[in-house]
């Protein structure tokens, strides 16, 4: 039986959530949403606030997973990373994090890339 497309992100948000956890990383939120944007995984380290895409797929045949986060993308987890710091009135310093999950399990790789990409001015 094939995975829908549903159930295959939210697998990839399971493993990159623990994954974090496994960091010492303290999950603040899991598909925040704002407007037609949505953040993946909002995390707490301590030292950042985090906004994490989740990207997983089956194989690299078509490219590295992180290669699918587009500069539109971006510009959107942006503007809601944006609207969720102004609501919680987070004081900490934000970065923008990918985590690429390639492969099926027990089989996966883990890329966690933190400063993926910065906002713009």
């Amino acid at each position: 039986m094939s995975l829908s497309t549903y159930s295959i992100g939210k697998s990839g948000e399971s493993i990159a959530s623990t994954h974090l956890i496994n960091l010492g990383f303290k999950i603040l939120e899991r598909n925040w949403q704002f407007s037609h944007a949505e953040i993946d995984i909002i995390a707490d380290n301590q030292e950042f606030i985090i906004f994490v895409e989740v990207k997983y797929r089956k194989s690299n045949t078509f490219g590295a997973p992180e290669s699918f986060v587009s500069r539109k993308k971006q510009a959107l987890i942006i503007r809601a990373a944006n609207a969720y710091i102004r609501q919680k009135n987070v004081q900490t310093e934000a970065r923008f994090d990918i985590i690429a999950i390639t492969g099926m399990e027990p089989n996966q790789q883990i890329d966690h890339i933190p400063f993926a990409f910065y906002p713009t001015l």
